[in-house]
């Protein structure tokens, strides 16, 4: 029996394939196009993305962060950023898809001046001391290593209390949901009406509101679904990673790994970014994992390789304090320290689990 599929003329596929271009060019004046030629693409049967594993090298980035404070001053400048833009993502201010980061300077004497936006925004301090920011007429120092939160809609101001000529620089990490919110058309911003918002709380008031294991008996948000706690001091986080490290167990693809919580609710401080903190041993060889949620890190102390795999390529990154680099969604990434190192990292994990898509895997 012949089994032989049936097969098309030569002069019937081309006449099919004449049939289909003016049929889709037809479609096209009423602003139609065929699933059937994206479909595969749109479905993809793994996770694909044009963001690449990246890496920025703090001694080299540091002398363009200081030329940019000659060049500009932090009120002109409004934000004095350079950004963290991901090679395949050039041109739209993105270090993910979803996930905004860059490296903001501040001079000694210098006030970035007070707005608001709809954008959640983080904090974290690089280098330096004598800077604040100011949250809804609470101010906080900002020391190294220091995480802090801008919730959404709340006016903010940063200033420098050094004195000019004298005192450093500080520098911090900027991480933002602005790409996300891009996506669904929904950023709104708003300027200050002075320079600096008038501070009418005592320094520390939310931590000890809202810090100390306890909630006001009638409690209600501050920020909505942000954590009331808008200052996460490195001390601390520090202190416990040690602990930890002294008397926990390892975990063979984290190290030692905390995330950072909303104490009113144990989910993230911001409902659309997730931030963590991890402590890698010395001697630490890190099995290798990936996820969903594409995750930024900044070095705090130590420090390491990451080793980043994704469809038969490899990148391999060395990293010291300062440096920062990107492990885009659904590579699989491995963390190896020699000395041991300190690590904050932050990702859009909880839009993810919101969503009910999130996904990791620990490989072996």
């Amino acid at each position: 029996m012949d089994i032989t599929p049936p097969t098309q003329s030569v002069a019937s596929l081309e006449g099919n394939s004449a049939a289909r271009k003016n049929f889709y060019n037809a479609i096209a004046a009423h602003s139609m196009t065929p699933l059937w030629e994206v479909l595969h693409g749109l479905v993809p049967p793994s996770p694909t993305t044009p963001c690449q594993p990246a890496f920025w090298k703090y001694a080299d980035v540091r002398p363009y962060l200081m030329q940019s404070g000659q060049l500009i001053t932090a009120e002109e400048a409004v934000r004095r950023v350079l950004i963290l833009e991901n090679p395949g993502l050039r041109g739209q201010s993105s270090i993910t898809q979803s996930l905004y980061a860059g490296l903001q300077v501040i001079m000694a004497g210098e006030i970035a001046p007070s707005h608001r936006h709809t954008q959640s925004a983080l904090r974290f301090v690089v280098e330096g001391h004598g800077a604040y920011t100011s949250v809804d007429g609470e101010r906080t120092q900002m020391k190294p290593g220091d995480f802090i939160i801008t919730p959404s809609w709340t006016f903010h101001d940063h200033g420098h209390q050094g004195q000019v000529q004298v005192d450093a620089p500080v520098v911090w990490l900027d991480g933002l949901d602005i790409p996300m919110l891009r996506f669904f058309d929904a950023g709104f911003a708003e300027n200050g009406t002075a320079r600096q918002q008038e501070v009418t709380k005592p320094e520390g008031i939310s931590s000890q509101r809202y810090g100390a294991n306890m909630l006001p008996v009638r409690y209600t948000p501050p920020f909505g679904k942000t954590s009331p706690i808008f200052s996460y001091p490195y001390e601390r986080t520090r202190d416990a990673l040690h602990e930890l490290e002294t008397h926990a167990d390892i975990d063979a693809w984290d190290g030692v790994k905390l995330r950072y919580v909303n104490p009113a609710t144990g989910g993230s401080p911001m409902p659309t970014m997730a931030t963590f903190m991890q402590r890698l041993p010395a001697g630490f060889a890190g099995k290798p994992y990936r996820q969903t949620d594409g995750a930024v890190f900044s070095v705090v102390e130590g420090s390491g390789s990451v080793s980043i795999e994704h469809k038969g390529k490899v990148w391999t990154f060395e990293f010291g304090p300062r440096d920062h680099f990107v492990i885009p969604s659904w590579h699989t990434a491995q963390l190896q320290s020699t000395q041991g190192c300190v690590l904050f990292s932050f990702s859009d994990r909880p839009v993810h689990q919101a969503l009910g898509i999130h996904r990791e895997e620990r490989l072996s």
